[in-house]
């Protein structure tokens, strides 16, 4: 029990919102095609903090969006919502790149 108890005290605090935004900035897929596609319609959006999409690796904006599964999510992103346009403006984007770019987005790491 104390060990637990000493563990979560050694837990990485919450990103600040500066941090999340820095983060979002800097984040490309590794994929090079997918990184491409990223950058053309999707950062614009998803790397500034001020447009209110979820920034890349912000778990806590992104778990909502995720809660609602996967078919809901991609419908969205095909579909657009609230201010996202339809298919975030990706006209190369296939549904497997979309899943493939929310996955980046939403999974990344700071």
């Amino acid at each position: 029990m104390l060990l637990l108890a000493l563990l979560a005290g050694c837990s990485a605090p919450a990103p600040t919102p500066a941090e999340k935004a820095a983060f979002a900035a800097k984040a490309m897929p590794g994929d090079a095609r997918l990184a491409g596609l990223y950058t053309q319609s999707c950062k614009t959006c998803h790397a500034d903090p001020a447009t209110g999409a979820p920034l890349v690796g912000d778990a806590e904006a992104w778990a909502p969006r995720l809660a609602q599964g996967p078919d809901v999510l991609l419908a969205s992103v095909i579909s657009g919502k609230n201010a996202m346009p339809a298919g975030g403006q990706c006209f190369a984007c296939t549904p497997d790149d979309f899943k493939a770019l929310t996955k980046f987005m939403s999974e990344a790491h700071q």
